[in-house]
């Protein structure tokens, strides 16, 4: 797999082909043109889209989509409810954590553990249910009968007026609540629908060209890789009333104390006797609860009254370190603020670590923690020989937090002492923040790193070889930009990059438009190098441009430069050229860092020639 697939619908948009994306086009036009023939004010937004969608670009497509969401929605429900239950376990595998991007022979290999699993778990079922047939005690074994009998009949009703047999939308619905108030929960739910109308156990790709007729995935023949874009899967666990992705049920989880994951089985009726933290933590998982429900009730004592267990919601709020100006003061307002705080989590986490921090933050787990790519694969559905890096993880997004959460509180305990960081507060926000500051160190001896001034840098306690210092300064680079709140776009950095030509820096400034970025060290004297770095800027400038880019301009970003080389870039035709010193760039991050409401833009970096830094800082 490449590492510049990525999981964004305007990503994905970029990376098929025409045909692949055809049936996501095709589907969506449908529902456009329903849609609008009964809604007024939408048909008004969609005509002002230019151009038919078949040739819309995919800044367009992404419009017509976020435009017409509810009516997709509706559209894919209905079509869901016709096509069966291989569809719903399809879906339910690639919507998971880390099966935003797979081959299509890693989809059929989960697929078939997924059936062995639940066709093993119907069979499980169906001889309590027989065993318990005389019994009239309200028991799992009856709960279970009552459901499945209910189930049956949803499913067979049709066939009475000469129809398919199939569970309507509606029927979905009633069966949901029924299982809820018969506490059936969600691996339960799957076996006795496979024994009701059995799940194939083959034919998974002819399945998937199905998902992908109703606008779900993508299928590229030529990688025969399958994607989900992210904005469908936050739509499919709408559908199915799942509240948060299974990771950030993890995170919870690992925060609470066994007494309360003893709760949560107990409310359920679960053993729990014998069992390890590890094993109660899976089971949680596999039945699928509500979180609300978790939160509100299953964790706590019976006997617990309400500022109770809000109280425990305050105090899980600060574990979790959700960063919330404000907690809420009900129940709800609280359950609700920390489900949509981690469902919004995830460009924050990547935020908070540079791409050097996030580097050297896997490395160094990988080193006190040897197992770390197997738990990975593991718990991430990862393909067993899928090389994993930051860019895969970005790729997948999985964050520093997952990684991190990924490990148990021992594990993560264990690491933390190995590392040799601070023993107090949360071990994983520890981490987080030693290779936060380890960044934040690197950007205050900025000019130094440019310089390549290894002596400078030992003074100011960073321990770096000669060898590494290039890629350092080029990964710090990009973390000022993103402190100043620009948008560093690694995505189309990896997909325009060939083995021979590797641009530095992209930054996006609009769906079209970018800023083409080169870090360039020099460890005597000012950087000279001019016709070698237009060579390789001007092959980058053609590279974006081929791909459907704007290049806006192209900023390079050294110690200092020479006359003839600032005389060159000022006179050269053919692109447009700023350049930039080391030491005014950290110049303009302090300017604004300082203010209280910094005035900030982009497009101070396109102004061409040595741009005055001392200016530039004053008006931010």
């Amino acid at each position: 797999m490449k590492k510049d697939e990525k999981v964004k619908l305007s990503n994905i948009l970029s990376t098929v082909n025409q045909v692949e994306k055809s049936k996501f086009i095709n589907f969506l036009d449908r529902v456009c043109s329903e849609a609008i023939t009964h809604d007024k004010e939408l048909a008004k937004r969609v005509n002002n889209i230019d151009g038919q969608i078949k040739n819309a670009s995919s800044g367009e497509i992404i419009q017509l989509f976020e435009l017409v969401l509810p009516y997709f929605e509706k559209s894919v429900k209905e079509q869901l409810a016709m096509l069966g239950a291989q569809a719903s376990l399809l879906i339910n595998i690639v919507s998971r954590d880390g099966n935003c991007i797979a081959r299509l022979s890693w989809i059929e290999a989960l697929y078939t553990k997924e059936w062995t699993s639940i066709d093993s778990k119907a069979k499980e079922i169906n001889s309590l249910i027989e065993a318990s047939l005389d019994n009239e005690e309200f028991n799992e074994a009856k709960r279970l009968e009552i459901y499945y009998s209910c189930l049956k009949e949803a499913y067979t009703n049709d066939e009475r007026n000469n129809r398919e047999a199939k569970i309507t939308d509606d029927e979905r619905s009633i069966l949901n609540v029924l299982a809820n108030k018969l506490d059936i929960t969600a691996d339960q739910k799957s076996a006795v629908e496979h024994l009701v109308n059995a799940i194939p156990q083959t034919g998974v790709q002819d399945c998937l060209n199905t998902l992908r007729e109703v606008g779900l995935v993508f299928v590229s023949r030529k990688n025969l890789t399958v994607y989900i874009a992210d904005e469908i899967v936050a739509m499919l666990n709408r559908m199915q009333g799942k509240e948060l992705a299974d990771k950030h049920l993890l995170r919870i989880l690992r925060t609470l104390s066994d007494s309360e994951l003893s709760n949560i089985l107990k409310a359920h009726g679960k053993r729990i006797r014998g069992k390890e933290r590890k094993e109660k933590i899976s089971e949680i998982i596999k039945m699928g609860l509500p979180i609300s429900l978790v939160l509100q009730q299953d964790i706590n004592n019976p006997d617990a009254n309400i500022n109770d267990r809000k109280e425990r919601l305050k105090v899980l709020i600060s574990d979790l370190d959700l960063g919330l100006d404000k907690i809420g003061t009900t129940l709800d307002e609280r359950t609700d603020l920390i489900i949509s705080s981690l469902n919004s989590s995830t460009e924050n986490e990547f935020n908070a670590l540079s791409a050097t921090g996030f580097k050297d933050l896997f490395s160094t787990l990988k080193t006190h923690f040897p197992t770390l790519t197997s738990v990975l694969h593991q718990d991430f559905e990862i393909e067993d020989n899928e090389e994993l890096d930051v860019d895969k993880l970005r790729a997948l997004s999985i964050t520093p937090h997952d990684i991190l959460y990924m490990l148990s509180n021992e594990d993560i305990k264990s690491v933390r002492d190995s590392m040799g960081v601070s023993k107090r507060g949360n071990p994983r926000l520890v981490i987080l923040e030693s290779f936060a500051d380890a960044t934040d160190k690197l950007i205050e001896n900025y000019a130094l790193l440019a310089k390549r001034d290894l002596a400078g840098l030992k003074n100011e306690g960073i321990e770096i070889t000669e060898a590494d210092i290039g890629i350092k300064f080029e990964e710090v680079t990009k973390a000022i930009f993103e402190q100043l709140g620009l948008d560093v776009d690694e995505d189309l950095r990896r997909s325009i990059n060939t083995a021979k030509d590797k641009a530095d820096i992209i930054l996006s400034l609009s769906e079209d438009d970018i800023i083409i970025g080169e870090a360039k060290t020099c460890k005597n004297g000012d950087f000279a190098k001019y016709s070698t770095t237009s060579r390789q800027v001007k092959a980058y400038v053609n590279r974006c441009e081929s791909s459907g880019k704007r290049v806006a301009q192209v900023l390079i970003i050294a110690p200092s430069f020479s006359t003839d080389f600032v005389e060159s870039a000022e006179m050269d035709t053919e692109i447009n050229i700023s350049l930039l010193e080391a030491a005014g760039l950290k110049q303009i991050l302090d300017a604004f860092k300082s203010r209280r409401n910094p005035n900030f833009s982009a497009k101070l970096f396109t102004k061409g020639g040595l741009l005055k830094a001392d200016l530039i800082a004053k008006n931010v």
